[in-house]
């Protein structure tokens, strides 16, 4: 009798527990994935292997473009370094951020991607270039501008931080950890970054906890001297022709805010660029070793299945296409940029999207992969579903916004355009010139077909949809200067076009 009381008093314990239990193991939430970003600066979409480049040796992220998906259509709405940063963080467009040109400090109060990725128990790590602290134009080799303090201004990247806020003498390299005391880098700093991503990675991988990290390397952006990269890798292009783009012009575009004096165009650019992308081609191609590491990493141990890993850029490069050089115009050598997002088992290998994706839809769509929630602020769009590639709705065109010079509060080069999968339409505000390109029938973007009677009825329709779009954000397309004397103080962003900022709750 004993044994019986025995056995019904265990079997109603274990009836009790499990009905008071949070969930069955079966039900138990699966751990949220890791996500490693890689950023790289100024590299553009067209020099990479898998974007049918014959000179480009880039075999690792060409296998990230057979391994997960392309989304060959994106571009980064404003192409500017701490711009387009701002955007990556926030998932807000540069009107909305404030962070309208560099040398700008972001406004920490916003809800941004670390803060969400802490909230939901990520361990985030943050490694290279920052750009969104220094508030001086200039002085980039002072420690008071190169050292973003642990805090708000580090924006939820909390647990490991190793970078500086800007620089590209590779060879010269710094971080920072926790204090102003600076690191100095032996050797090629982008190589010793990879080396810290690796030890982060190997000390993170097999937790419990997922972590979050973000990479931001300084390559390819100039300068492009054979000097400022390893000459194992700028021998691999010595002797490879690198000719001026079928678009070059023999005098700059006079809406380029900088490099615009044409007797040095001819004398200073036309007769270096070659050599330029010849250097340019050899960070790329070492950049891409470090990718591979990076990836080799996640495959020995074993975690590349809970690994979502996304490529990138902060903008592309001219290389005097259009009579421009750098970045900061609608031109798809400067705005059209990677994006890969590899995930094993969850996103198909070797798909491609069309889709008009912009950098504003880059945030909510990795935070939409992971299951993480997406602040009510951002206005970029939930890609996920197309990551996967599945159906879902997807934006109709992606809009660009030029809002000033570089660096500079200087008036005249502010423009705004709008990509769809077959056109780029575009306006500059000084002399309200538009232009219009077929990215399809003219993928060099050579005839503008403003004037043509024949599009008219198209460059309407673009109008409409661009003003529209102005509209929604309430962007009032002002000058450069405007943006000084109304949203900053001491190149501290106070507020942008929706107003002062505040973070969604919980605070993290």
């Amino acid at each position: 009798m004993k044994f019986k009381h025995l056995a019904i008093f265990w079997f109603v314990l274990t009836f009790f527990l499990a009905a008071v239990s949070p969930g069955h193991p079966s039900e138990v939430a699966p751990r949220k994935p890791n996500l490693v970003i890689l950023i790289a600066d100024q590299l553009r979409y067209q020099s990479l292997g898998y974007a049918g480049d014959q000179r480009a040796i880039t075999p690792c992220i060409d296998r990230l473009a057979a391994e997960g998906m392309n989304f060959h259509n994106y571009v980064v709405s404003t192409p500017v370094c701490a711009a387009s940063r701002a955007t990556f963080m926030t998932g807000k467009y540069a009107s909305s951020t404030g962070m309208v040109i560099n040398e700008l400090r972001l406004n920490p109060n916003q809800d941004c991607l670390g803060h969400v990725l802490t909230a939901a128990g990520y361990e985030t790590i943050y490694l290279g270039k920052w750009h969104l602290w220094a508030n001086e134009l200039g002085g980039h080799e002072k420690v008071a501008n190169a050292f973003t303090p642990p805090g708000f201004y580090r924006l939820g990247f909390n647990d490991f931080w190793a970078a500086y806020n800007f620089g590209h003498d590779n060879y010269h390299a710094w971080y920072f950890r926790d204090t102003p005391k600076p690191h100095r880098i032996v050797g090629y700093g982008p190589d010793h970054f990879t080396d810290l991503a690796i030890e982060q990675i190997r000390a993170r991988g097999l937790s419990a906890k997922p972590f979050a990290l973000v990479l931001s390397y300084g390559p390819p952006h100039d300068p492009w001297a054979a000097e400022n990269v390893p000459r194992q890798w700028y021998e691999k292009f010595r002797g490879v022709d690198f000719p001026l783009p079928e678009t070059w012009q023999d005098r700059p575009d006079s809406h380029m805010d900088r490099n615009a004096e044409p007797n040095r165009w001819l004398s200073y650019w036309k007769p270096r660029l070659p050599e330029f992308m010849r250097v340019y081609y050899a960070m790329t191609a070492n950049l891409d070793w470090n990718v591979s590491r990076i990836l080799n990493c996640l495959q020995r141990l074993g975690i590349e299945n809970d690994t979502i890993v996304a490529f990138t850029s902060d903008h592309g490069e001219q290389f005097g296409a259009h009579g421009r050089v750098f970045k900061l115009t609608f031109y798809d050598e400067s705005a059209r940029v990677p994006l890969l997002i590899r995930w094993p088992g969850k996103i198909p290998a070797g798909h491609r999207s069309d889709a008009c994706m912009a950098s504003p839809d880059l945030m909510p769509t990795l935070l939409g992969l992971a299951g993480l929630r997406i602040p009510s602020q951002v206005e970029g769009m939930n890609l996920a579903a197309q990551a996967q590639g599945k159906p879902g709705p997807e934006p109709n065109f992606a809009f660009l916004q030029g809002m000033g010079h570089t660096c500079s509060w200087s008036d005249g080069f502010e423009w705004r355009a709008l990509r769809n999968k077959q056109f780029t339409y575009a306006v500059y505000r000084s002399d309200g010139k538009e232009l219009l390109f077929d990215n399809i029938a003219d993928p060099r973007q050579a005839k503008d077909l403003a004037q043509d009677a024949s599009h008219q009825a198209r460059l309407v329709e673009l109008r409409s949809k661009l003003n529209d779009k102005r509209a929604e954000l309430q962007d009032t397309f002002e000058a450069c200067s405007w943006y000084n004397s109304h949203w900053t103080q001491d190149r501290n962003i106070l507020r942008g076009a929706k107003g002062e900022f505040h973070r969604d709750p919980p605070q993290n």
